[in-house]
């Protein structure tokens, strides 16, 4: 007697048809991550090759002795160790402080007040502000020659305004930053400082959104509570825009770190280093003092970045009790 064979298994229809959808939206994903790498891959070429890369080696020549001829020569943490008892470090290290406690509060103050005038329904205020954010459109480097010739203390617009009315009270309009650095030691710095209120205009374009998107049932419950124009301001203006006041305060914080091309043309660092801020000294270290080179400078970049990150937490945290963020 034969023994019969077992019918196969077969698989339902249902079963199958699924397991074939679910293949092919697998095959699906798997494609559609293929097209997305390669539409980002320009970007991500682009990030490795200019920013990953050259990251990485600065944090390595950090702790090498490199001066971008001989081979790098690996020396730990030499270049840190120099830091603390570098003066001239200290002294860079003092002035682009100097420089931020000075620019940002006036430049923010500055910001505010000019967003709040152009915020009025006057005549002619889209000229106004094209004037106060034209300035933002012009190169750091022509900003620094206009205002080399206005700070000069004989031929300069600023000191023909002020020496009719400062020489009859026996008092010399002062030689703000003279010919390479070689001006008055003390008014250097202000007069950097000054400056730096003539590019405000980006912050006050972004000051003005946020008052512009202030609901205007807020004003009106203000000023049922008998409100003038100064409490309304400090009350319901300041809490309700106070994120993008944070925000503008970060990205100040960032640059007055970095503050490098005005100081660098106007006075070189003098007059006797009183405008020698932390981003020259970096590029003096890395380009011109031999006895630096490469590796200090690197070693100095990354003590920027690691404070400039540290500040930006701190604000952050220290902004918690005084940012209000409103319900979408």
């Amino acid at each position: 007697m034969s023994r019969s064979s077992a019918p196969p298994v077969v698989a339902p229809t249902g079963v199958s048809a699924r397991r074939r959808s679910q293949g092919s939206l697998q095959v699906g994903r798997e494609v559609g991550v293929l097209r997305g790498l390669l539409w980002a891959s320009p970007w991500l070429v682009g990030f490795i090759a200019f920013m990953a890369v050259p990251v990485g080696m600065s944090l390595y020549y950090s702790f090498t002795d490199y001066n971008l001829v001989q081979r790098p020569v690996f020396i730990g943490l030499e270049n840190y160790e120099r830091m603390i008892t570098d003066d001239l470090f200290w002294k860079a290290v003092g002035n682009t402080v100097l420089y931020a406690a000075m620019s940002i509060p006036l430049c923010t103050v500055a910001a505010l007040v000019i967003a709040s005038l152009l915020n009025k329904p006057i005549m002619g205020v889209s000229i106004y502000r094209a004037a106060v954010f034209l300035p933002t459109l012009v190169p750091a480097v022509a900003s620094a020659m206009v205002w080399l010739w206005l700070y000069n203390g004989d031929l300069g617009l600023i000191n023909r305004i002020l020496r009719p009315m400062l020489e009859p009270l026996g008092v010399t309009p002062p030689n703000w930053i003279g010919l390479r650095g070689s001006g008055d030691k003390f008014w250097a710095m202000p007069a950097l400082v000054f400056m730096s209120v003539w590019s405000v205009g980006q912050s006050v374009v972004i000051y003005l959104a946020a008052m512009r998107d202030v609901p205007a049932a807020l004003y009106e419950a203000a000023a049922l509570d008998g409100m003038g124009p100064v409490a309304k301001f400090r009350h319901v203006t300041l809490p309700a825009i106070s994120p993008v006041i944070l925000f503008s305060v970060i990205t100040s914080i960032i640059n007055s770190s970095q503050i490098f091309g005005a100081p660098y043309i106007m006075t070189q660092g003098g007059p006797d280093r009183a405008t020698y801020v932390y981003s020259m000294y970096l590029y003096d270290a890395a380009f011109v003092y031999d006895a630096l080179g490469m590796g200090y400078a690197s070693a100095m970049a990354w003590v920027q970045l690691v404070v400039i990150v540290l500040l930006t937490v701190l604000t952050l945290v220290m902004s918690r009790s005084l940012v209000y963020y409103r319900a979408a």
